[in-house]
């Protein structure tokens, strides 16, 4: 009699972050030979989860022979492909995929809304969210936002599930097709990672929409000047549904008037912008899109009513903070761009004193000048290299001045600030420099507001 031995597919997964860790789970229960590698640390809770599942794992290491053997590789969205063991990996004609493609995979029958976008798309997708679970509909909230995907579908499979989708994991798909695509903007933003091309960042955005079919939807901005250039770039089959600010459009979502129509084959909602609890016309914008995938799941008009005015506010975006002596803080700390900042500081309505700085991705600081100009009284620099910062603004704000912590950046702005005045934390870089990350740097700025 002969033996014959199968051999499960070896799935390597790179960094044991919540992406990495979710693929290890759902490839485990879906019979992968699943190895971990991390060239970094691993939380603790991470490395529980793991053993849990029996899954090999490595930390602060990898080791190429356990690596290079892979016959698929899932590359966490914080791993650039200019990494050496990437390129080594790329060499070998070693698929490599991210983590949304992999729990594509294994959805069965479940439906997706994709949101992705330079700005608004946390606030969307919560809102796509929130609309869902006020209609009743079984949802999980995936991606970019908190929860792996891959975790979900492997310990919890929901009918729908509404992922918040960066570009870093829009790069790796092959199949991965979302029922309804929301794409909220496209601003340089990541451009360390696009090689400085801006096009390379754009192409990764629409990679939403690619494998679309006339069955899907595909939501976005007519408003927005990037995405409408390179529109027709792209063989888009799904049926396309633009909001404007603008102009009236037959089918998709417009503002008028203060009234916000939304219209998706022959169901038609309208909604007056004053009862939206989002304020600011980014966020009518952002309102809109969440509305018109609202209709798309075939949602009743009043429950997308009821939510949107029910909608709760996110920590770390244009976060109300508390008022110390007449002066206002607010946390923008999950302004990570120009694009972001720009946004806060045109609703702003009150004397600004801006604290900014961080990480820079490359960015171009002349388009807040028109905003500075008109808003801003003082900038409280808070990262490790602040020279463009000064270069942008040293001719238009007379007060420039450099911190090296949450709590200095705190009462340097609060000194420069009088009764009736703004401080807005709204850094329009990333956070590596100084804090753990976006949530940390807000964190520690209502720390310090508390502690004046």
């Amino acid at each position: 009699m002969e033996l014959v031995i199968t051999m499960s597919k070896r799935l390597v997964i790179l960094g044991a972050g919540e992406s990495g860790v979710g693929t290890a789970i759902l490839g485990r229960k879906q019979g992968y030979d699943v190895f971990v590698s991390d060239g970094g640390p691993v939380k603790e809770k991470y490395q529980d989860e793991l053993n849990k599942y029996e899954i090999e794992w490595e930390a602060n290491q990898h080791t190429e022979e356990k690596i290079l053997n892979a016959d698929e590789v899932m590359k966490s969205p914080g791993i650039p492909e200019k990494n050496e063991l990437v390129k080594k990996i790329r060499k070998k004609g070693i698929p490599v995929i991210s983590e949304i493609e992999f729990a594509y995979r294994y959805k069965g029958n479940s439906k997706i809304i994709g949101i992705t976008g330079s700005n608004g798309k946390t606030t969307t997708t919560s809102l796509m969210y929130h609309i869902c679970k006020t209609a009743g509909l079984d949802c999980a909230l995936v991606g970019n936002i908190g929860y792996s995907f891959a975790k979900q579908v492997a310990e919890d499979p929901k009918p729908l599930y509404v992922a918040e989708i960066s570009s870093f994991q829009l790069d790796d798909i092959q199949t991965f097709r979302p029922d309804v695509a929301i794409l909220t903007n496209i601003s340089e933003d990541h451009l360390d990672r696009y090689d400085y091309r801006f096009e390379n960042y754009i192409h990764s955005k629409f990679r939403i929409a690619e494998n679309q079919t006339a069955q899907d939807y595909f939501i976005y901005c007519a408003d927005d000047q990037v995405t409408m250039q390179y529109l027709e770039k792209y063989s888009i089959k799904s049926n396309p549904l633009p909001f404007s600010m603008s102009k009236e459009l037959p089918q998709g979502g417009f503002i008028r008037n203060g009234q916000m129509t939304v219209t998706v084959d022959d169901e038609k909602m309208q909604m007056n912008v004053s009862d939206f609890t989002l304020k600011g016309k980014h966020n009518q914008n952002n309102t809109m899109a969440a509305a018109l995938g609202g209709v798309t799941m075939g949602i009743r008009k009043e429950k997308i009513r009821v939510a949107v005015q029910t909608f709760e506010s996110l920590a770390h975006r244009m976060e109300p903070v508390s008022t110390v002596r007449g002066v206002e803080f607010i946390n923008d700390s999950k302004a990570t761009n120009v694009n972001s900042t720009w946004f806060a500081l045109e609703s702003m309505e009150r004397p600004t004193i801006l604290i900014l700085g961080g990480v820079d991705k490359g960015n171009d600081y002349s388009i807040l000048l028109e905003l500075v100009r008109e808003k801003v009284k003082a900038i409280v620099c808070l990262g490790t290299d602040n020279r463009k910062i000064h270069e942008a603004f040293k001719n238009d704000v007379q007060l420039l001045v450099n911190t090296n912590s949450a709590d200095e950046a705190v009462k340097a702005a609060f000194h420069f600030a009088s009764p009736g005045d703004t401080v807005l934390l709204s850094p329009a870089c990333a956070s590596f420099d100084l804090f753990k990350n976006y949530e940390d740097r807000g964190d520690q700025f209502k720390q310090a507001v508390r502690e004046l």
